[in-house]
């Protein structure tokens, strides 16, 4: 562990280290992946479709990306996925579960499926993709797990109860989980977003957007960079004796 360390002080951020980061064909992940090879990572992702994000990525690092097709209904392939992961690379050093699935729409009226399709989505399938890594990451000797949450977690907000019922679940997840693997040298946090720039947002009312921005104390949304700043904050060193707490970044929405 210390000799990797070493080698990535010298060659860079993230020379030598792999990260695993779920849903990075688009948004935030597609950042998250963008940020880490330039890092000098190595990057393994998944999503439910390839993309031409995916394809130029596998052509432009071949030694360094891998990307794997992967339903966050089947949870249960997470296993699957990190035991390739690991055959590819030889370790894991970050995992990071930023996929998820949102649905507006009032209790009353959500189909029973859709209900079970949220909670999958958002909160069983990132317990299974930690459960394999971070059985990986001990028998190793270390690593570090970030947890993408919401605002939604810790402000009500309506017709998403579902979806905020399972990000505070994955807020609750991290605190737990931060004591159960502290001694494994594993650090657990949750970085909770408020609104960025998406293409969910992309799709809200004029009005709204700004009714947000004057509501925001910083008067913008965020971009999808200010978000990965603080997840790549966290997986550094400069974080190393960061663990069970969740960041948020909403420019003093939730203040």
């Amino acid at each position: 562990m210390t000799e990797n360390l070493s080698t990535a002080v010298d060659e860079g951020v993230g020379a030598g280290r792999v990260a695993v980061v779920s849903g990075g064909s688009r948004g935030l992940g597609r950042v998250l992946v963008e940020r880490l090879l330039a890092d000098g990572w190595r990057v393994a992702t998944f999503s439910r479709s390839t993309s031409e994000f995916i394809a130029e990525s596998s052509a432009a690092h071949p030694e360094s990306f891998y990307w794997e097709a992967v339903d966050l209904g089947e949870p249960t392939t997470a296993r699957t996925f990190v035991r390739n992961v690991h055959r590819a690379f030889g370790r894991l050093d970050l995992l990071v579960n930023n996929a998820g699935l949102v649905r507006e729409e009032l209790l009353f009226t959500m189909p029973p499926k859709a209900i079970e399709a949220q909670i999958t989505a958002n909160l069983v399938a990132p317990i299974m993709l930690t459960q394999a890594c971070a059985r990986l990451m001990t028998r190793q000797g270390g690593g570090n797990i970030v947890n993408i949450s919401s605002i939604n977690a810790i402000r009500g907000y309506r017709g998403v109860s579902v979806y905020a019922a399972a990000k505070a679940g994955l807020d609750g997840f991290t605190r737990s989980l931060a004591r159960e693997l502290g001694g494994n040298g594993i650090r657990v946090n949750s970085v909770v977003p408020g609104y960025f720039d998406s293409a969910m947002t992309a799709e809200m009312p004029a009005a709204y957007r700004e009714r947000i921005e004057r509501r925001t104390p910083l008067g913008r949304l965020a971009a999808a960079d200010d978000i990965a700043d603080a997840v790549l904050y966290l997986s550094s060193p400069r974080a190393e004796f960061v663990t069970g707490q969740s960041l948020v970044i909403d420019g003093g929405l939730t203040c």
